[in-house]
């Protein structure tokens, strides 16, 4: 019985290979693309550039059909309403909440100054 193996042996270029390989000996995974660049006819491989989230949210209120949230730099304001109570309770519904939400903004800024 006569066993062929065909073995392939293909070079990959890394993009930036130090970095990507500190991070696999750390035991991290290394997502990217792997293609083979026009320019040079290589098999190259290139690392997402992912930068870590810093959420730094606080929830100030929930609401009926959203929340008020403050970041470092920012208010955010969500408010979600089915179409099906039809345009002119989405307007009443939307207002009551951000009045809600302001009303609360208002009552921290006394208790902070306080």
């Amino acid at each position: 019985m006569l066993i062929i193996r065909q073995i392939m042996r293909k070079n990959i270029w890394i993009l930036n290979a130090l970095e990507q390989m500190t991070k696999l000996i750390a035991g991290k995974r290394v997502e990217g693309v792997l293609y083979i660049d026009e320019e040079t006819g290589r098999l190259t491989f290139k690392a997402y550039n992912r930068q870590p989230r810093n959420r730094h949210e606080r929830v100030v209120c929930q609401l009926e059909n959203g929340w008020l949230k403050e970041s470092p730099q920012r208010y955010k304001f969500f408010s979600s309403v089915k179409k099906a109570l039809g345009r002119r309770m989405v307007d009443v519904v939307m207002h009551r909440e951000l009045k809600s939400s302001m009303e609360v903004l208002e009552v921290e800024e006394i208790l902070d100054r306080v």
